[in-house]
């Protein structure tokens, strides 16, 4: 072997050497650009709850003018709620609701009318009414990376009156909140 082989192969080792100490750093620098990097990304925080409900609350009048109080379905009293879905197929919201005081309905946000059947039963008799409750729809934005919400304004109730006496909005504003009744369902006396 000569030196110029000799002077060639000592410093291609050498500089291998040197460039795996560099390599070393170099693995440290990726390593932290990369943790900044995840570490600077948006925190996407969409809601866990997404869908809006109507409140519902069954009343009972008092007497005394504008004045109310709970109630709760008799013992052997039940309630079924249906509506129609977009698609024109019926679905079931509520199934054997039983000593129900409140319960809470998901609003659509395809149809400016949502049209419910209430459907009551107890050991003697059956009845059913129809509750159309008109609402205005407002589009509700948290981040461009989470689903479209909407949030309603009620505008307009009405029902038949087969079970149901009367009914009468108390919030009309429905968004994610869950505490405000929406709606007060006053209910005839059973016969």
């Amino acid at each position: 072997m000569t030196i110029a082989h000799t002077l060639v192969y000592s410093f291609a080792a050498r500089g291998l050497r040197h460039l795996s100490v560099l390599r070393l750093p170099l693995r440290c620098v990726a390593l932290g650009v990369a943790a900044v990097a995840v570490g600077s990304c948006s925190n996407i925080n969409c809601p866990i709850q997404t869908a809006v409900s109507i409140r519902y609350s069954l009343r009972q009048a008092t007497g005394y003018a504008g004045e109310s109080r709970q109630d709760t379905l008799a013992a052997g009293d039940t309630l079924w709620v249906w509506t129609r879905r977009a698609d024109g197929r019926d679905t079931l919201l509520l199934n054997r609701g039983m000593r129900l005081s409140s319960f809470a309905l998901p609003v659509s946000s395809s149809h400016p009318e949502d049209i419910l059947v209430f459907h009551f039963a107890d050991t003697i008799s059956r009845s059913t009414d129809t509750l159309w409750i008109k609402k205005d729809d407002q589009p509700h934005f948290e981040n461009v990376d989470c689903q479209a919400i909407f949030f309603h304004t009620i505008t307009a109730v009405r029902s038949t009156h087969n079970r149901i006496d009367t009914v009468v909005v108390n919030t009309p504003d429905v968004t994610f909140d869950t505490e405000p009744t929406h709606l007060y369902l006053f209910l005839h006396e059973r016969q």
